[in-house]
């Protein structure tokens, strides 16, 4: 049994989990599996597989952790050399054959980066960032609310299983809060509710008491309900599994560096040649 970290842009996947007719990051590694001849063509999937988490359509992933039974030689640089360019495995650890990624990881990690400039006046800013700008004390004040114990039934289309215990917290950079969250683990669409609720609180459009509205027994009706916040600021950064260590291949460690590095120039060039069309628009 091996347990191979996975790092993904997710921006081309509708999410983990494969699905019938749309591409997904789960089908691309049980492809890459069959070139290796690891999952035989006819198999559903590997022997002993699992994964830590069911990230959503558009959502990345920097620690994302599957098992499966494979052979001494399937290292990450192997397992990239079947895979797509935006799908990169890059440590690997032997672990039991009781191990189990879902169930056994303690703790879950998601980094939201959300455009929120500060709500400080300045008479340059455009319309689009006056709308968006966040009041920061606002913002942690919804962090600590929806922070800690409580029934998230009005935060997920699920139907069960709704209590959690998240803690949110958020640095700022810039124009940008980088809103973590962490639990042991997660609804449906949880994460990028909790982000537009407190986004909601922190641009003033609902007050505190709407957290603790949205926190009761009570089912929001449809007009009040919480929409998730879009899936591309989204990443998925650790899984924590208590007393395990993993082995960083450092040829594939290194590759992933280099596809995301020219990923990040290429959306960075993106945005300037946007910002020039915007900012020409008289």
């Amino acid at each position: 049994m091996r347990a191979f970290r996975i790092a993904y842009d997710g921006t081309g996947y509708y999410g983990f989990q494969r699905q019938p007719d749309v591409s997904t990051v789960e089908d691309t590694i049980f492809d890459a599996l069959r070139s290796l001849e690891v999952l035989a063509p006819d198999a559903d999937k590997p022997a002993g597989y699992a994964a830590a988490g069911r990230t959503d359509a558009g959502v990345s992933a920097l620690a994302q952790t599957i098992t499966l039974e494979g052979p001494d030689w399937l290292t990450p640089r192997a397992l990239n050399a079947e895979l797509p360019a935006a799908v990169r495995a890059w440590a690997v650890a032997d672990v039991p054959d009781s191990f189990h990624a879902t169930h056994d990881a303690t703790r879950r990690t998601y980094t939201y980066h959300l455009y929120a400039p500060p709500a400080a006046g300045d008479s340059s800013a455009t319309p689009a960032k006056i709308e968006q700008s966040v009041d920061d004390d606002r913002f942690h004040a919804a962090c600590e609310a929806l922070s800690g114990p409580h029934d998230f039934h009005n935060l997920t289309p699920d139907d069960h299983n709704t209590e959690r215990s998240p803690t949110l917290s958020a640095a700022r950079d810039g124009d940008y809060l980088v809103l973590t969250v962490i639990a042991g683990g997660f609804a449906r669409e949880l994460v990028r509710r909790l982000v537009s609720l407190a986004q909601d609180v922190g641009t003033g459009a609902v007050s505190l008491a709407k957290i603790e509205r949205t926190l009761s027994s009570e089912s929001l009706p449809g007009h009040e309900g919480i929409a998730p916040a879009p899936p591309e600021p989204l990443v998925l950064t650790a899984v924590d599994y208590p007393g395990l260590e993993f082995t960083v291949d450092e040829d594939a460690a290194s590759s992933a560096r280099a596809v995301f590095e020219t990923r990040r120039i290429d959306r960075q060039t993106g945005a300037r040649v946007a910002g020039q069309v915007a900012d020409g628009i008289q």
